[in-house]
């Protein structure tokens, strides 16, 4: 079984080819279908430690999450969640999914960076919520390789901006993250990765050119 095959849940076969379609165009370094792989990862291990309140729904928001991609754009995350609702409504228009849902959680990730813990409060699910976003920033709590790794694709996938300008912005992301309290939003992946992820954050940083 593939990844993005499920027990939980299993794709139309034209839904997958969709999918996996959309995460190859435009070739991409970073934001392709090995991301949304190894969120798959984090996806069962929450699964067997917590559990999801939505699993179908969080589910379909790792996989649409970053289904359109342009690193020239600002509109990434609506559209790849306006993508989702079409192909949920497309593939599985009887299946019971929260489609709302799943449309929320992927628009959620355009905040990266700039969400508490307590943003959640009035949402009925809030630890999906939170631990879906924190899968999505895991890979800063990587080991050392894979964190290099990571932040040469996000350098590739901005090459068309000068080098100095996009060493100076990248700096200053990286830098406002190092700089809050709390990089991860759910209690357990806070406990589990912000060492090794502040860790990575300063080496960065300080190699910067």
């Amino acid at each position: 079984m593939s990844n993005i095959e499920s027990t939980i849940f299993p794709l139309p076969t034209g839904m997958q080819t969709a999918l996996e379609s959309a995460y190859a165009t435009p070739p991409r370094a970073y934001h392709n279908f090995g991301h949304v792989e190894t969120l798959l990862r984090h996806f069962d291990e929450v699964s067997a430690r917590d559990g999801w309140a939505q699993p179908v729904e969080v589910r379909l928001a790792i996989l649409y999450h970053d289904a359109i991609y342009d690193a020239r754009a600002s509109d990434n995350e609506v559209r790849s969640a306006d993508l989702a609702a079409e192909s949920i409504a497309r593939w599985l228009p009887d299946a019971g999914v929260d489609t709302a849902r799943v449309a929320h959680l992927i628009r959620l990730t355009a905040r990266h960076g700039r969400l508490s813990p307590d943003d959640f409060a009035d949402d009925p699910h809030a630890d999906d919520a939170r631990r879906f976003l924190d899968c999505d920033m895991a890979i800063l709590a990587s080991d050392d390789a894979t964190f290099d790794a990571y932040d040469r694709g996000i350098a590739a996938e901005y090459r068309h901006v000068p080098r100095w300008l996009y060493a100076v912005n990248r700096r200053r992301f990286l830098k406002s993250l190092l700089a809050r309290p709390r990089i991860y939003l759910d209690d357990g992946f806070h406990a589990r990765l912000d060492a090794q992820a502040r860790h990575n954050l300063r080496r960065a940083i300080t190699t910067k050119r």
